[in-house]
């Protein structure tokens, strides 16, 4: 749950009071132009940055009073996150099992899944230091989801990546979604991307949220072709 969130960089008001609610196993899209207050609020929400003012409530913790809690409930994949070029995929894999397993058994359970999340197949004995860039985000989505969090906070999940890569990380994160009822918040500027993958959405602009629905709904509210057209729309009217 996010109730009445307020951001200040200084005399800039990157938030202006949004809320919004993600029920458990869906996925959520935040969507918006860059600048909109997507990375903010994500950050927030992964107990990185802390809001000037207003709640947010993960699994019945607060993000501010109980961050320790929500982080081991959580995993989140940065627009430009990393990882260790100098280990191969299955290395990197392997060693962020370790930190989050509680057994042997488990870690070997994580790895094998990232495996077939990231679908690298003979690549993923190679160094990340040769991969492509699509090759890094599939290797990293992966590491993201196969911890089965809670709640996995993904922005911009599929940026700078080809058709090829793009579709392959989109299918994932709503297969695996549904395979193991984890609760997915991904933000992206790419309106087609998330009328594929959402349940749900917020359209976000200027940090205000300016609505929310399941995609064919707003695109019937709007009589629009899709959620481009929607937000072009739903701009033009609150500026009205």
């Amino acid at each position: 749950m996010v109730k009445d969130l307020v951001k200040y960089y200084g005399k800039l008001k990157a938030l202006d009071s949004i809320s919004f609610t993600i029920s458990k196993g869906e996925i959520f899209g935040l969507i918006g132009p860059n600048g909109a207050g997507k990375t903010t609020t994500l950050r927030i929400i992964a107990t990185l940055l802390k809001p000037t003012s207003g709640k947010v409530i993960v699994a019945g913790y607060d993000v501010v009073k109980e961050p320790d809690k929500v982080r081991r409930i959580i995993s989140y994949l940065p627009e430009e996150a990393g990882a260790y070029r100098n280990l191969s995929g299955q290395e990197y894999l392997n060693f962020m099992a370790r930190l989050y397993a509680k057994s042997k058994k488990d870690a070997e359970e994580m790895v094998e899944d990232a495996i077939k999340i990231a679908g690298l197949g003979n690549r993923i004995d190679d160094k990340i230091k040769t991969y492509s860039k699509g090759m890094k985000r599939r290797l990293l989505v992966a590491r993201t989801l196969m911890v089965k969090p809670m709640l996995a906070i993904l922005d911009e999940p599929t940026a700078g990546l080809d058709v090829v890569h793009a579709l392959h990380v989109r299918k994932i994160i709503k297969e695996y979604a549904r395979k193991y009822g984890v609760t997915i918040l991904a933000s992206s500027h790419n309106m087609l991307e998330v009328e594929y993958m959402c349940d749900r959405i917020a359209l976000i602009h200027k940090g205000k949220i300016i609505d929310e629905g399941k995609p064919q709904e707003l695109k019937k509210k709007y009589g629009a072709q899709n959620l481009e057209e929607v937000f072009e729309i739903a701009v033009k009217r609150g500026s009205a």
